[in-house]
């Protein structure tokens, strides 16, 4: 990743699949319906490993910090711990994977109540998490852990759970001697393209079949120079996933919010960390930088809201291992929407986003059979609670999901006031973000 910032990507947000031939321009690829799958998912999980799990130190830009940007503490960290002639490469026969047991993540995945992943096929460093033909000797095959880890992992997804199988594949590479000549021609020439980024995206959806191409690296060179449309129209006309995929807009320099959609317009993704300095492993990580699961909540509820699906990265070692800290949120976060998902999937942002009134209240709807449901979602219960938004009808009810019962109310000045009981501690339906479900709701 680019930043350390939550980052907003915008995709197509019509919901009915046609039978449309698609054309290699942003018009024609722009009209594409985004898969309903998507839309209704709200949550998919990020999974950023790769030789940068080896060093485990800053992030995953550990390379291009050491010798691109130069920076003093990753230079000090290589001159205290490696020998003077080390080189990036030499980290790749460390890159072992020996606990990596596909199924476990699966296992993971699946508790944490999302509905797809992402999984890095390949960052910026060039190595490929597959044995691909076009990354000799630079991927997970012949260096490493000598395992298709892309095909192992699609392959316990598909097994044992419902999920979305998804890939990231970054366009370029930091240091490939391919790109850098292209770049030194002001991207005049295409050798790079040609012989590497479009070569691995035909053999990954070709191989591996990804709900989601998520792409990355483009910001140096225009879409043309990717050659992205004529790669997107084969994607939706032809491909082996032409009906179900969904792909980001990360396909040239300036393409970023101006073709896939508009923020808030159609549909958008919180890409963001369990992390909050890294998207990588790190070993030197504190408590105090991972997201609290009010964070967390905080930060999904906020997303949803307004129409975007969160995306949740964690970084596992460089041996294989999720740590027991991403574990515990992942399966947290299953536990909340096991008693709220009601609230998250399959939802609509309703006639207001937040509260107008009461801070910390977020909103969701989504249609019944005699109208519209609409969930607030409380990041904190406070007596008395009173909603500015909602206005109540004669027939309205409120009630929270995972509790017994209805809640009294009565008209306010301004929407309305709830009478939340007294409830103990171990009669709550969830530990953190509480939702109250409205029936009948005049707006």
């Amino acid at each position: 990743m680019a930043s350390l910032q939550w980052l907003l990507f915008t995709l197509s947000a019509v919901f009915v699949l046609g039978a449309a031939q698609y054309q290699p321009t942003w018009e024609s690829l722009d009209s594409r319906p985004l898969p309903q799958w998507y839309d209704e998912a709200k949550l998919g999980i990020f999974i950023h490993w790769g030789v940068f799990s080896v060093p485990s130190f800053r992030s995953e830009w550990f390379w291009w910090d050491w010798q691109g940007a130069k920076d003093k503490d990753v230079i000090s960290f290589m001159q205290a711990n490696y020998r003077p002639d080390f080189t990036y490469a030499d980290f790749a026969k460390d890159f072992t994977a020996e606990f990596f047991i596909a199924d476990q993540w699966a296992d993971i995945f699946n508790a944490s109540g999302a509905r797809y992943i992402v999984f890095v096929s390949k960052h910026h460093e060039g190595y490929t998490n597959w044995p691909s033909k076009y990354s000799f000797n630079w991927n997970s095959m012949d260096v490493g852990p000598n395992r298709d880890i892309v095909g192992e992992l699609a392959s316990a997804l598909r097994s044992k759970t419902n999920l979305h199988f998804g890939l990231y594949h970054s366009l370029f590479e930091w240091f490939n001697p391919l790109f850098l000549q292209d770049k030194a021609n002001n991207f005049s020439t295409q050798d790079f393209v040609n012989s590497k980024t479009l070569p691995e995206l035909y053999e990954l959806v070709n191989t591996y079949k990804p709900d989601v191409v998520w792409s990355d690296g483009d910001w140096d060179a225009k879409d043309t120079y990717w050659k992205s449309r004529d790669f997107l129209a084969w994607l939706y006309n032809s491909s082996p996933v032409k009906d179900t995929v969904v792909t980001n807009d990360r396909w040239g320099n300036g393409v970023m919010c101006h073709h896939g959609g508009k923020l808030q317009k159609r549909k958008w993704e919180n890409a963001m960390t369990l992390d909050k300095q890294s998207w990588g492993f790190r070993r030197n990580a504190q408590l105090s930088d991972i997201l609290t699961m009010e964070e967390l909540l905080a930060t999904f509820a906020s997303t949803v809201s307004c129409g975007g699906n969160m995306l949740m990265n964690v970084g596992p070692s460089h041996d294989g291992r999720i740590e027991p800290i991403y574990e515990e949120r992942l399966r947290q976060l299953g536990s909340w929407l096991g008693v709220n998902g009601e609230a998250i999937y399959s939802t609509r942002p309703w006639t207001f986003q937040n509260d107008t009134r009461t801070p910390g209240v977020w909103y969701t709807s989504k249609k019944n059979s005699n109208g519209l449901d609409v969930y607030a979602i409380l990041l904190n219960i406070t007596r008395p609670l009173v909603l500015g938004a909602p206005k109540p009808t004669d027939t309205t009810t409120v009630s929270m999901l995972g509790y017994p019962g209805n809640f009294q109310y009565k008209m306010a000045a301004e929407g309305m006031a709830i009478t939340v009981p007294l409830i103990s501690l171990d009669a709550l339906p969830c530990k953190w973000a509480w939702v109250l479900k409205l029936t009948d709701i005049m707006n």
